[in-house]
This record gives structure tokens, sequence and C-alpha cells, in this order.
């Protein structure tokens, strides 16, 4: 496995397994492509996709530990975020343009954190509409864009745990232990209609997969820094 502290610039012939810090506004497909590139090998995948907008761990297969990617995907994610109350935007983050603003002064802290605890278990998510889910060939953004919202099922998901860290009206600091498949956005966008203000995410960033964490991931810069100086 190649992580920050055991780095290596020649990949094994059956495949390796990295730890990479997506950075943001790179989709996750960015940095397979990329690492594709710099070590100029054909097959790679990612266990579990992040959010342009968002960083943090993103764990990469080469060569034949692809197979083993099933495997990743299934873990556990742990995510530390800020969210704001009293907006919202049609994407539930920053991608695309506030389309409504509400009063947030009622709001209290105790009321926030009461509500995040109701979230812990399991329940059902819609996912966003500006998502790569697929539906009929095309991911569900394609369809956004154009201003068709497609109706799609809601997914199992599971909540571990949903700590709010810090409150200073209309900002909320956040971390989140989930299972596979859940959307953070989608969760502070129901977040916030809940609480009859609104909410979008402002940033994100995933610390944990299972028991692989970011603290331990090499960047895509310091992954071409090292090749050059090869």
């Amino acid at each position: 496995m190649i992580t920050r502290n055991n780095f290596k610039l020649d990949l094994q012939d059956e495949g390796e397994i990295l730890l990479i810090d997506k950075p943001i506004d790179w989709t996750s497909f960015d940095v397979v492509r990329k690492i594709k590139s710099i070590f100029n090998i054909k097959k790679a995948g990612h266990a579990g996709s992040i959010d342009p907008k968002a960083t943090g761990l993103l764990i990469v297969c080469t060569g034949k530990k692809t197979k083993e990617l099933r495997n990743f995907m299934e873990l556990d994610k742990e995510y530390i975020g800020k969210f704001q109350l009293g907006i919202t935007t049609p994407s539930y983050d920053t991608e695309t343009e506030i389309v409504e603003k509400r009063d947030t002064s009622n709001i209290e802290e105790t009321k926030v954190k009461e509500l995040a605890k109701s979230f812990i278990g399991k329940r059902k998510q819609f996912p966003p509409i500006y998502s790569a889910i697929k539906y009929k060939g095309k991911p569900l953004y394609k369809y956004a864009r154009k201003g068709r919202k497609i109706e799609v099922e809601p997914r199992d998901i599971r909540i571990n745990e949903f700590e709010i860290t810090n409150f200073d009206n209309p900002y909320v600091d956040f971390r989140i232990s989930c299972s596979k498949g859940t959307y953070i956005r989608a969760l502070v966008n129901e977040f916030g209609n809940i609480l009859g203000c609104g909410a979008t995410l402002l940033s994100l960033r995933r610390v944990r997969i299972g028991n692989y964490f970011v603290d331990d991931a090499i960047s895509i810069n310091e992954l071409m820094e090292s090749k050059q100086t090869e």
C-alpha cells in the first residue's frame, strides 16, 4: 500500500493500493486519470467517489488490485465539514448559485444539536439531482443542468455518528460517520428543511474510510513532484 509514510514510485506489476488526498475541484476520476498518467499504467479505479467540491481520502487501486475495490467500497466513511443555515442551492453545495435566503436568528444551538442526534440510525435518503448517479445511461447532473428533474428511488443509508463540533449561527461545523452511499450534502439539505430555514454545504473533507485515514494519504502534487525528481 502506498501512503505518505510508505511511498515508492515504481508500482508493482500485480498492482498497488494508494491512499490519495483528493484536492478540491477535482473529480474522483480526475485523480484516477492523473495516476494513470504519472505511472504510465492502463488499469486503475477508485473505491468510492467524493464530490468535486470536497477533499480528502480517496482509495485508488491499480492493476490486479482493482479486484479489491469492492471490499473498500463497503467500508464506513467519516467526514468533517461546515454548512450554512439560511441559504439553499440546487446542488445543496457551492457548485451552484444561491436560490433562496431565509432568516436564522431564531435557530438555537440546542435545537441544532438535538436534530443532529435524531439523524443517527438507519434512514432513507433521496440522492441529489446534481449527482453522478445514472438514469438511462446519463448522470443525473446532466439532466439537472438542462432543467430536468428526474425522480429516483431513495436509498438505504445509516448514520453512525452526527456531532455538531461548533455552532456560530448561521455556520455549523460537524463530524459524521456513515455507511457507504451517503450524500452528506443531501443530509445537510434535509437538515435545513427540517429547521425550516434551508442549509447548504460549504466544505467537506473525508477523513476516514474503514481503518484508513487521510493523515496517511499522499497528495497528487507530492506524487508529481516525486516523479519529476526521479
